[in-house]
């Protein structure tokens, strides 16, 4: 099958200071259509930055970065981010929810930026919402919601526009075992539908259920391995 993404030899550093942080040193990774991969290692090892990379909210200092068979790497802000709203979706740890708007405003906010007529916006929301289980709450603001809820909306939000790529960071981790439970299965159901999905996490027992699992360490890839299951 054919790669969706593909990095070779990537390198990105930071100033902190008066040091210089490789957060990403000589990366090389490719990722084909559907897969579910899982990205851990302790802090500072790269996971995140990695992950904005991929999600186009970053740029590599070298190499080249080729999505769905165009390479990124140089295009303008202007075209990353019409990519980035078109075809990459973002789950965040803290939601990333706006908390004046309803859930179901959250969710329509991609479409109304993509020029979307009002009625198909609603009637895209209002699809989307119930199949994440939250038709009763699409009136509700986020401070009305429970954590699980919230999340549920913000995959609801970065699913709306039917993205190839779903970039998934600390998902589950301002959560209840319960609602993080949930969040992962309606994750996985999205990824056994089609989507490509990237899950950086710090929890073993879900970065164990990816189909492809990669481990980070000062900002390269150590481990890259299929699971078992």
């Amino acid at each position: 099958m054919a790669d969706l993404l593909a990095l070779e030899n990537i390198h990105r550093k930071f100033q902190v200071g008066d040091q210089i942080v490789h957060a990403l040193n000589d990366v090389s990774l490719r990722v084909t259509h559907g897969e579910y991969l899982s990205i851990m290692g302790p802090s500072g090892s790269g996971k995140s930055t990695l992950l904005h990379l991929l999600g186009l909210l970053d740029r590599a200092d070298q190499g080249h970065y080729r999505l769905d068979g165009q390479e990124v790497t140089s295009l303008s802000d202007q075209q990353q981010a019409r990519i980035r709203r078109e075809q990459i979706g973002f789950i965040f740890q803290f939601f990333q929810l706006i908390p004046r708007l309803t859930a179901i405003e959250n969710v329509e906010l991609p479409l109304l930026l993509a020029g979307v007529a009002k009625d198909e916006r609603r009637q895209k929301a209002m699809a989307i919402m119930s199949s994440v289980g939250l038709t009763e709450r699409m009136d509700h603001r986020p401070d009305q919601l429970s954590g699980g809820q919230r999340q549920r909306v913000a995959i609801a939000r970065a699913t709306v526009m039917e993205p190839t790529l779903l970039l998934a960071d600390e998902p589950t981790g301002n959560l209840d075992s319960q609602s993080g439970e949930e969040v992962v299965e309606i994750m996985e159901h999205l990824q056994q539908q089609g989507i490509t999905l990237i899950v950086v996490t710090h929890d073993h027992d879900l970065g164990k259920r990816a189909l492809r699992q990669i481990k980070m360490v000062d900002g390269r890839i150590v481990t890259d391995q299929a699971s078992g299951h």
